[in-house]
């Protein structure tokens, strides 16, 4: 495997040097230079020893053996939908989420639920609890977590000593930032020691077998903490989602070599800890009894299932000089622009009011599929008229005025007939190959004809 040496790299031009100096000999700046573990290679043959560890030589694609893919299940099928199915064997997951959002909660469920179910060791490795808060959030969560194995430590090399010992087949790492590497001087939570210590994991990972998940702190923004190389270098990647007030969180994955992105798991959190939300829209879609102005129902696609959520709008006169454009789980940047194709090729024009735009339940939609329902409940508000309480819109809005499709029409709709909606506004590609008895469908082709179908 060749010996391990230490070096030195820029954080700014990437230039390495043998030592520690003040000033980068590439780009001249400052205390850039952060200790880097570089392993040589072997001298003794040309090969070169990847994450199994094994020295391998270079083959042809047709000549790769492929085993079969071993999935574990965690215990909760929420979280297994976001994992592509499960677990893989040798898998490292990455987890993040804002503090307090039930990242160590769900981990220790699904421990809990794994070891209960015999799959096999499970190992809990704590660098910011102790084992006293572990066993009593087992306890208030009435969790029985006797097959759970806990060690509270921060050095990774102990860390990793004693999951040889234990054989885990799953171990949960809380947190990244916590641990560090003795072959490095710097401290824990550093770009190098949270690198360092990721690579010391992944490798024992793809050596053993062993599924390791790694929860992750996030910046202020939102992202995760450290070097942008760890999202790289895991396998999977999930965020924790949800309003520390709220009830409702969501887990969504934005990297999987296993399985689907953008899968979304919906978990409601109780005093017994998070519980699974199997059917998320009757949660998002609990209106009133009275049909109000300003609210719209569309018909998102997250992952492999179609998800109904409610789209709300509030346009108010304004007293600034520019009117606010406020939007919650909604790119900003996308109202801006709905709002321009609603003046030029509508005629409808909020322009001395503040527009406010909110998805209910605390969902994000990043998918184009929800501007007819933006666009609707805005034109709801406006004129102070509701819309029905049966209709459902979705499309996509293109900057000509003409209404595109969205892919899987047809799931969209079956989703809507189960939860009773009546009559759908979507666009003429997505217009049903059969006909839907229990809906009346309404294709469009123009922005004028959405609004037409409204006024109506």
């Amino acid at each position: 495997m060749g010996k391990t040496i230490t070096a030195f790299q820029c954080n700014q031009c990437g230039t390495e040097a043998a030592r520690w100096v003040g000033q980068c000999p590439g780009c001249g700046a400052w205390n850039t230079l952060e200790e880097l573990v570089k392993r040589s290679l072997d001298k003794k043959a040309d090969r070169y020893a990847n994450y199994a560890g094994v020295l391998s030589l270079v083959q042809s694609l047709a000549a790769v053996k492929i085993g079969g893919e071993v999935r574990l299940s965690s215990g909760l099928s929420e979280l297994d939908r976001v994992l592509g199915g499960g677990l893989v064997a040798g898998s490292v997951v990455l987890i993040g989420g804002n503090p307090g959002i039930g990242k160590s909660t769900l981990l220790l469920q699904a421990l809990a639920a794994m070891g209960a179910a015999q799959q096999g060791r499970v190992l809990y490795v704590t660098g910011e609890e102790s084992l006293e808060q572990i066993s009593l959030r087992a306890q208030r969560l009435d969790l029985k977590a006797a097959q759970v194995r806990l060690l509270a430590d921060t050095l990774v090399e102990r860390a990793l000593a004693v999951a040889q010992q234990e054989r885990p087949q799953v171990m949960v790492v809380d947190s990244i930032q916590t641990l560090y590497s003795e072959q490095l001087q710097s401290a824990p939570g550093t770009v190098t020691q949270v690198r360092e210590s990721a690579a010391q994991l992944l490798r024992y990972a793809k050596q053993s077998g062993v599924a390791v998940i790694l929860v992750g702190h996030v910046t202020k923004e939102g992202a995760l903490a450290g070097p942008r190389v760890l999202e790289h270098m895991v396998d999977t990647v999930l965020y924790f989602e949800g309003d520390g007030g709220e009830r409702l969180r969501v887990l969504r994955a934005v990297k999987n070599r296993f399985g689907a992105v953008n899968e979304l798991g919906v978990f409601a959190m109780t005093e017994r800890g998070l519980r699974e939300v199997s059917n998320p829209s009757a949660i998002f879609l609990s209106r009133g009894k009275e049909a109000v102005p300003g609210s719209a129902v569309t018909v998102i696609r997250e992952g492999s299932r179609p998800l109904l959520v409610e789209v709300q709008a509030l346009v108010d006169d304004s007293h600034l000089t520019n009117p606010r454009r406020v939007t919650v789980g909604l790119e900003p940047n996308r109202l801006a622009m709905l709002l321009a194709i609603l003046h030029r090729h509508g005629a409808v024009m909020p322009g001395a009011q503040d527009v406010f735009v909110n998805v209910v339940g605390g969902v994000r939609v990043n998918e184009t599929g929800a501007d007819l329902a933006i666009l609707a409940a805005i034109v709801s508000s406006l004129r102070d008229r509701p819309l029905d309480q049966d209709l459902v819109l979705f499309g996509e809005v293109g900057l000509t005025g003409e209404i595109r499709p969205v892919p899987s029409g047809e799931e969209r709709l079956a989703a809507a007939v189960k939860h009773g909606f009546k009559k759908a506004i979507l666009p003429e590609a997505n217009r049903p190959r059969r006909s839907l008895k229990e809906l009346n469908i309404i294709p469009v082709n123009r922005l004028t004809e959405v609004l037409a179908a409204l006024k109506g």
